[in-house]
């Protein structure tokens, strides 16, 4: 009996010390998981795979929800969202999500997408706005808005590393008064000039910026002979038409048409040649192919006002001289289509109520595009108004998609794994 009785104490000794080294190395790596991210956000919702054809409770194909920020966490309580843009730090790869609210420009450390991390906020240089916008250049945010006196914010995005404390309020580093308000913000990244396009000035035509020093812009001009414009791509063109290889080339979506300018000689912008198609509603913005051989146009009202489902409308830009309506796609739901961006052989379109839709675009020279895959942020409905997926940012090379949402905030996606 001693014998057992000193068995039976010692296995329960035994299992003592198993049941505390085990609490000791979950405690130990719940803390090394904290101390990863010292000030997690809350409320934010964790991987969830598209699985029949919804990620949690949103629809999606072949893109699963990695994490979301409600604007209550990146904004504040009753605050809209609208544009967004990434960028990656050259010397420590993190990435970063930039979301413009109705307020300011928000910051987020998307290193660990799963556990997104406000960094800090640029507050809005005047008033609240619905529309903001912003674009990168040389490690530098340029953030336009449609406030009175707003002017171009210039905020030196090296300054997030050395944040220990996040989030901070931050202020901006350089400020261009050359215009007050603005719709939105073009940038070539390959000559170092921003266009500010809806603008008071040049009839709201694009207003030149010289930013190849981001802390001096300095203007350098503008183009008013195609009045407003609402959006443009500027290109230093590479493209079929060598009449015009190496010159930087700007497609504005102006309301009423498609204008394309040489803007090579600042002093001296000559328009090459204008564009319409059929059912104008508004033309809002487009987007080259990579060869730079079609451009892919949204126009925002054109599914209020004739009915009918997504249009895009692609252009054949072989001859610049001589642009040609190539033909319509036509999208699965009749929401409207606000920003795209071309990605390889995809076009990520943000289409409001509908979210962003992935499509192929590898036969457009054939007259054919397709819907491969989805993230629906606006599950309520497909409805022809203006909510939902605002813009989205695909050029991160770790393959993180942001959305950004007026009424629901920032949504990271990514493309889900082959089987």
């Amino acid at each position: 009996m001693l014998e057992l009785r000193a068995y039976f104490i010692t296995d329960i000794a035994l299992m003592k010390n198993t049941v505390f080294l085990i609490a000791s190395l979950l405690l130990f790596f719940s803390c090394e998981k904290s101390s990863d991210n010292p000030n997690p956000e809350p409320n934010t919702e964790i991987l969830a795979p598209c699985e029949n054809g919804f990620a949690g409770s949103y629809p999606c194909n072949d893109y699963d929800l990695v994490a979301h920020l409600d604007l209550s966490m990146l904004s504040g309580a009753g605050i809209e969202g609208n544009d967004s843009w990434g960028w990656t730090d050259p010397s420590t790869q993190t990435e970063y999500a930039l979301m413009c609210t109705q307020s300011e420009t928000v910051f987020i450390d998307i290193s660990d997408p799963i556990n997104p991390l406000v960094i800090g906020r640029l507050p809005t240089h005047t008033t609240n706005s619905s529309w903001r916008d912003v674009k990168v250049y040389q490690n530098h945010a340029f953030v336009v808005s449609e406030a009175l006196n707003h002017g171009m914010q210039v905020f030196d995005l090296t300054r997030l590393r050395s944040v220990t404390n996040p989030p901070v309020t931050f202020t901006e580093d350089a400020h261009y008064n050359g215009f007050g308000n603005a719709h939105n913000i073009v940038i070539n990244e390959s000559t170092g000039f921003a266009y500010a396009v809806g603008t008071s000035t040049f009839s709201g035509g694009p207003h030149f910026v010289d930013i190849r020093n981001p802390l001096n812009p300095t203007a350098a001009g503008g183009y008013a002979n195609s009045s407003y414009s609402h959006d443009a791509q500027v290109v230093t063109y590479n493209g079929p038409d060598t009449d015009y290889t190496n010159r930087e080339i700007l497609i504005g979506s102006n309301r009423n048409q498609v204008v394309i300018v040489d803007v090579t000689d600042k002093s001296n912008p000559t328009q090459i040649a204008t564009v319409n198609y059929s059912n104008i509603g508004y033309t809002h913005q487009g987007w080259f192919t990579e060869d730079m051989r079609f451009f892919i146009l949204g126009d925002e009202i054109d599914e209020r006002n004739f009915g009918g489902n997504t249009r895009s409308i692609v252009f054949d830009f072989e001859d610049l001289d001589n642009p040609q309506l190539h033909f319509n796609y036509s999208g699965p739901t009749g929401a409207i289509d606000h920003n795209g961006y071309v990605k390889d052989n995809l076009f990520f379109l943000a289409n409001y109520t509908a979210g962003i839709r992935i499509i192929d675009i590898s036969n457009i020279a054939n007259g054919t595009m397709t819907e491969v895959g989805y993230f629906d942020t606006h599950p309520s409905n497909n409805s022809a108004s203006f909510n939902g997926a605002w813009n989205v940012y695909p050029y991160f090379e770790s393959g993180n998609i942001i959305i950004s949402d007026i009424n629901s905030g920032l949504f990271i996606i990514q493309k889900s794994p082959e089987n």
